[in-house]
């Protein structure tokens, strides 16, 4: 989105038929598909094929929670890029959530090795629910009825990136819009 603002062309975008939930969708899931599907070929080729582990659990399952979770951090990159007002603040925007994120998921230090207020702040990152969630299907063998918190918690937290995104973009633009009429010019200095 930024790059899109930065070079001009989400006029382009806005003037086709598309929604900016068509734009925000079309973004998330071009992103998330090429990562699923190298996903679903690693899982296949590398882990059962060349390493020869086994998955406890469906592995249709584990790709869900995995499609939920590039949802869900795909929202969340969408919505750190409507704050963002040039790649570099994105950039700053990214290490300063991102990052500790990543870190404080459970696939990097055990929840439990953490301070107890810092395990109920992780409650709210989509990271651990996703690092709980794989980690039940692919080592425990369990099944949806085990892990649709996780998945739950997952999808809502991309909805609820996503919705105040969309909502972002339009104030913004609407905001824009009211700056250009008052002051007589045009988008793009013509």
């Amino acid at each position: 989105m930024i790059r899109e603002r930065e070079h001009g062309t989400i006029e382009h975008l806005l003037a086709m038929p598309l929604t900016p939930f068509d734009i925000a969708m079309a973004k998330i899931w071009a992103n998330a598909a090429v990562v699923l599907v190298a996903t679903a070929l690693s899982l296949t080729f590398v882990l059962q094929g060349s390493l020869g582990i086994s998955i406890s659990g469906s592995k249709t399952l584990f790709l869900l929670g995995t499609a939920l979770f590039l949802f869900t951090a795909t929202a969340l990159g969408v919505f750190l890029a409507t704050l963002a007002r040039s790649m570099a603040q994105f950039a700053l925007l990214v290490m300063l959530t991102v990052l500790p994120m990543l870190m404080l998921s459970g696939g990097e230090t055990p929840i439990e090795g953490q301070p107890a207020w810092l395990q109920i702040g992780t409650l709210i990152l989509p990271s651990r629910h996703y690092m709980s969630a794989s980690q039940a299907v692919v080592f425990k063998g369990a099944g949806i009825e085990t892990v649709w918190p996780e998945f739950l918690w997952m999808a809502l937290l991309g909805t609820t990136l996503l919705t105040t995104s969309i909502l972002l973009f339009r104030h913004g633009r609407a905001r824009e819009l009211r700056c250009i009429v008052k002051s007589g010019s045009r988008p793009g200095g013509a």
